[in-house]
């Protein structure tokens, strides 16, 4: 993976891997058939590290952590270099977009377990929630920040879009009548 996010995808070489494994090339060959599912597995693995799938009680404790962790990630030289890496390697190869969007989907189905568990609670979650736009605004988020070299949401930004997403999936407070 270092070597990825250092030199990119087409400038990494098997040999540059296996030399700072302290493995021959044939070693690497045996697991993985080319360089592409190397990465791609790299990759995969890195990104489902990263972000957990916390159970904290309340909808809103949980997406709190989600996002102070999503936001200490992508502000690290490391996690910008990975959005970086996860957005070029998924336009240049139709596997890499496939490893990406199988995080995105396992992502989703974390959410759509949290938001499953906030209804168990009697946490007014609305019909309408919608997990698969909770997980792609944030994921958009990052992708146009990278394309575009701004800055990512700082980590003290966490509550600011927790509050944001929750306002778009919990019923209003009922008016005392």
């Amino acid at each position: 993976m270092q070597l990825l996010l250092e030199r990119g995808f087409d400038g990494m070489t098997v040999d540059d891997v296996a030399e700072a494994a302290g493995v021959g090339k044939a070693t690497i060959y045996r697991r993985w058939a080319s360089k592409e599912l190397l990465a791609n597995d790299a990759m995969a693995e890195l990104f489902d590290l990263e972000i957990p799938d916390p159970d904290n009680g309340s909808i809103a404790e949980d997406l709190r952590q989600v996002y102070r962790v999503g936001l200490a990630f992508a502000n690290s030289d490391y996690g910008r270099a990975m959005i970086r890496l996860a957005v070029s390697e998924a336009n240049r190869d139709e596997r890499s977009a496939a490893i990406y969007r199988g995080v995105l989907e396992r992502r989703i189905e974390m959410t759509r377990r949290a938001l499953e568990r906030a209804r168990a609670r009697g946490e007014p979650i609305k019909s309408t929630a919608d997990p698969v736009l909770m997980v792609e605004w944030m994921a958009g988020v990052f992708v146009i920040r990278a394309l575009t070299g701004q800055p990512m949401p700082p980590a003290e930004d966490a509550d600011r879009l927790a509050e944001f997403t929750l306002q778009a999936i919990l019923e209003p407070p009922q008016e005392a009548q």
